[in-house]
């Protein structure tokens, strides 16, 4: 869980070097205030001079294989189990699709804040996991590997 990462100087150098080289990383699943505070602690040691911005959209993630013109949370399994009308953990009851780009505009880091895409990738053949959720994060999903494999 990208919240609660604890890097040392060296992770976080070895980390934006990848990047910087046309690596691709994608944080998912973290919910609600106290888990983006540590998510930002450990991102600001990778990048403490990157904006965190809000991905348009029409931008090319969106579209390099399946065009997705609608983004809901995808919601996380446990928190459907304890209450299925409540698809977040803590008060992250918002989606957010955010990222961090290089100095050419290529999104390097993506961020599905409060959504869960690895529970709709495991879960999309379990019946109590709403396929929607499922459909949704798989085409995202297949999206970001397209997109980090070509640009």
């Amino acid at each position: 869980m990208p919240s609660t990462w604890n890097l040392t100087d060296a992770q976080a150098q070895r980390i934006r070097e990848y990047l910087l080289r046309g690596g691709f990383l994608l944080c998912d699943s973290f919910f609600g205030t106290e888990e983006w505070a540590g998510f930002m602690d450990g991102m600001k040691r990778i990048f403490p001079d990157r904006t965190i911005l809000e991905i348009p959209d029409e931008d090319p993630i969106f579209g390099t294989v399946y065009t997705i013109k609608e983004r809901y949370q995808v919601g996380n399994f446990r928190s459907l189990l304890r209450d299925s009308t409540k698809p977040y953990r803590a008060d992250g009851s918002v989606a957010y699709w955010r990222a961090i780009r290089d100095d050419k505009g290529r999104i390097m880091v993506a961020m599905a804040f409060n959504s869960d895409l690895g529970d709709s990738w495991q879960l999309a053949d379990e019946p109590r996991y709403p396929e929607k959720y499922s459909a949704l994060g798989l085409r995202i999903g297949v999206n970001y590997v397209v997109y980090a494999l070509t640009h």
